[in-house]
């Protein structure tokens, strides 16, 4: 009798995962308490894939030998509550592709920074002439990758409910850019139970393994020695100087170094600017230095690179006016970035769905350079107590288009409008995508 697997939830992830296990030869069942989009619904059809949508049949769920749960299903919802009380084992997508997948992998996690560095990376293997696949949080679906290519490589950007669902996986060289608090209401509000999960990466990695870590990181190094590593440890440092393998700064240099070679770049040549970036970079030119490509590939990806969408993207200069789409910034670190790494005064739109934030960090940043605070959520009272006394303007709106219309009458040439939001968008926008492209448009509409 075949083994059944039922997904639970139909998005990128879920879909792969049901493609996958379909041709591995498992009774699947796809369920979505949503709407499926379009595509996903003729993947699904053209594989001959049983699925529902808009609401979960618990019988065919619970009659399930193992589940593939996509991401972003919490704990609390009732379908689960269900599948726990009957001890079903419960994956996430990257472990079940992941039996399937003898390629090297790549594997990025962190609370900031791990779509540019995956992306940095994924850019920097695809010029070195590497077969490689992008995957994870990012790109199409590591399981429908599995299913219908034959990559070598896959880097993996791997968020902590990915981490949460895996536990066989294995990274061949992990990364652990940062820990910062995020995600609290799906942890408890408890921190360590977040550290923990981002710690995960690391599990049944073995002693040929590498894992990088940024030893700058406090949250990191202190839980370091709880964890029981037998892998190469790769630091990254801007403060210390690194003497063996890892990478560091030396001169207004980054040094990178593994094995007894050495890679040296000025930072002044790296595309990505920001304290942050100089991380992102480090990690990427370090993973390089493992995967032993050359010096000169290296450089030229690191020189080369465009950056994602969504993060620090400069959308357009308008009347003397620079606009920012930052909407990737969905945690309070992310948003200490932006606000850092942009010169001038600043017009800044923040606010959504918040996620058990503390926004104490941001005030002295705030106090330094916002001008005004252009409110983008449905409930800004949080917000707005703690930066009323700060930022001399504060407004609010529940469109992008609103938002920016202020935003312009608030400006003068040569302020900066960033959009870096520090909370989740699903309050008014569908994901921080949709948040990011409503921003752009409404900008190009400016002008």
């Amino acid at each position: 009798m075949k083994k059944k697997i039922v997904v639970l939830g139909g998005g990128e992830s879920g879909t792969g995962s049901a493609v996958l296990a379909q041709q591995k030869g498992f009774e699947v069942f796809l369920s979505d308490n949503g709407r499926l989009s379009p595509e996903n619904r003729n993947i699904l059809t053209k594989y001959n894939i049983q699925f529902e949508e808009r609401g979960h049949t618990h019988e065919l769920i619970l009659d399930a030998d193992e589940i593939i749960k996509s991401p972003g299903i919490p704990e609390v919802v009732p379908i689960m509550k269900e599948i726990r009380k009957r001890n079903i084992r419960v994956i996430s997508e990257i472990e079940f592709a992941g039996r399937y997948c003898d390629a090297k992998k790549i594997c990025i996690t962190g609370s900031n920074g791990k779509t540019t560095t995956s992306s940095l990376i994924y850019f920097l293997l695809k010029n070195a002439g590497l077969n490689v696949g992008l995957a994870g949080n990012i790109g199409k679906s590591y399981a429908y990758q599995v299913a219908t290519d034959k990559f070598d490589y896959y880097v993996l950007e791997i968020s902590s409910f990915q981490l949460d669902g895996m536990y066989d996986f294995k990274a061949d060289i992990a990364v652990l850019l940062n820990i910062t608090p995020d995600h609290l209401d799906r942890y408890d509000y408890v921190f360590q139970n977040y550290v923990n999960s981002k710690f995960r990466i690391t599990q049944n990695m073995r002693k040929e393994d590498c894992f990088i870590f940024c030893s700058d990181d406090e949250i990191t190094m202190g839980n370091l020695n709880k964890i029981v590593l037998k892998t190469k440890m790769l630091p990254i440092s801007q403060t210390e100087i690194i003497r063996k393998d890892g990478a560091c700064l030396l001169q207004n240099k980054i040094v990178a170094k593994y094995n007894d070679s050495d890679f040296e770049m000025l930072l002044k040549d790296l595309a990505l600017s920001g304290l942050h970036n100089v991380y992102n970079s480090m990690a990427a030119a370090v993973a390089g230095k493992i995967l032993e490509i050359s010096n000169a590939v290296i450089r030229n990806s690191l020189m080369g690179f465009k950056g994602v969408e969504h993060r620090l993207e400069k959308v357009k200069k308008i009347r003397g006016v620079e606009f920012i789409n930052d909407s990737k910034a969905t945690n309070v670190n992310s948003a200490w970035y932006a606000l850092e790494s942009v010169p001038g005064k600043i017009v800044w739109i923040v606010g959504g769905t918040d996620k058990g934030n503390d926004y104490s960090a941001l005030m002295e940043p705030a106090r330094k350079k916002v001008k005004a605070i252009v409110c983008l959520g449905i409930d800004n009272k949080k917000i707005i107590e703690i930066f009323q006394n700060i930022v001399p303007t504060i407004t609010e709106t529940r469109s992008a288009k609103d938002a920016v219309s202020q935003c312009m009458a608030l400006s003068e040439p040569g302020d900066t409008v960033l959009l870096s939001p520090a909370c989740a968008s699903f309050d008014l926008f569908e994901n921080y995508e949709d948040r990011g492209r409503q921003f752009k448009k409404a900008v190009r509409e400016l002008d």
